[in-house]
């Protein structure tokens, strides 16, 4: 099988495509025939060694994947072989196989093709747990998404407002601003040219929004705290920016604010109704029309081009490798 490989930690420049052997699956364990992959700013972290969770080389990127099962574990009663699946793993992806526990597999919601499953779930659920699960968000609130033509936060757009949020979308372009915009965001805060707490509050009537979704990180997370009203929830996502900020507690005490995390890996294990629920609100979603937004497709020989394009925050939305090209 062809995979994308990395032995040694770096720039996605150093990755090669190669010929491996066929995997098979073991107890508990499903084969599954990857179509598409997406790419996520993590993978890059791997890459380069940078996670908060290492990769022993040399290793297969890739954690976001869509395709078909082909082989059943011991001990596995389904999904039937010829089933189509999506599924996360923290790397292994990147290849034209892969195999992963039975339990983090997903049936792909119907509507979805292949490129759009494997962009789906790991963005789409982050986004929803963030804005819903965690955050608490409910209609008629205000929300600011930080880098929200990215692939989190362009999904973070798109939930919140079908769940009839007002989202005041921020982002380092006008041309960012207006993807989000097309989403559905109410109103847009260009955080390089704009004083984003500043302006956010003027969007807002002066109080502030009621939520913060930060994906993004860096020196933007306090001027987003700072934006929130009274009583208001800051969840911090990831660090696309490559900064992990430092919060001055002080602001918390005084304006009696909520910092919440969350982390997509373990949330199955530590609040499973919670992520049934989310599954059932995202898969009607789905069924009303609702899809990831994708701005490029590469083979998987172009696999250095895509990370090094997320790296840089060249695109918006979702980066798909093409495993059937």
């Amino acid at each position: 099988m062809r995979a994308a490989r990395c032995t040694e930690y770096g720039s996605p420049g150093g990755l090669s495509v190669v010929e491996l052997d066929g995997l098979r699956p073991g107890p508990g364990e499903v084969l599954v025939h990857v179509h598409a992959a997406a790419v996520n700013f993590p993978d890059v972290l791997l890459v380069a060694n940078s996670y908060q969770v290492p990769a022993p080389l040399p290793f297969t990127p890739g954690s976001e994947f869509a395709g078909v099962v082909a082989e059943l574990g011991p001990g596995v009663s389904g999904p039937p072989v010829g089933s189509p699946v999506a599924g996360a793993v923290l790397t292994g992806a990147f290849a034209e196989q892969v195999v992963v526990p039975v339990a983090s597999l997903r049936q792909v919601p119907e509507g979805l093709d292949m490129v759009h499953a494997a962009a789906f779930h790991v963005t789409y659920a982050t986004a929803y747990h963030s804005l819903v699960t965690v955050g608490r968000g409910t209609a008629g609130e205000w929300v600011a998404v930080l880098g929200a033509a990215g692939g989190v936060g362009s999904a973070a757009v798109d939930i919140a407002t079908r769940l009839g949020m007002r989202v005041v979308a921020a982002a380092s372009s006008q041309q960012r601003l207006m993807v989000a915009r097309k989403l559905g965001a109410e109103a847009g805060v260009d955080y390089v040219h704009e004083d984003l707490k500043v302006r956010t509050r003027e969007l807002t009537g002066g109080e502030g929004v009621h939520l913060v979704i930060d994906p993004v990180g860096g020196d933007h997370a306090e001027a987003a705290l700072r934006a929130l009203r009274r009583g208001g929830r800051f969840v911090t996502v990831g660090y696309a920016d490559g900064k992990i900020p430092r919060i001055p507690l002080n602001l918390v005490l005084l304006k009696d604010l909520v910092v919440r995390g969350f982390e997509i890996r373990t949330v199955r294990q530590y609040a499973p109704d919670a992520v049934a629920a989310a599954d059932r609100a995202l898969a009607a979603m789905v069924r009303d029309g609702m899809r990831p937004l994708v701005s490029r497709v590469h083979p998987l020989a172009g696999v250095a081009t895509a990370l090094t394009d997320v790296a840089e925050r060249r695109t918006t939305g979702k980066v798909v490798l093409d495993l059937t090209s």
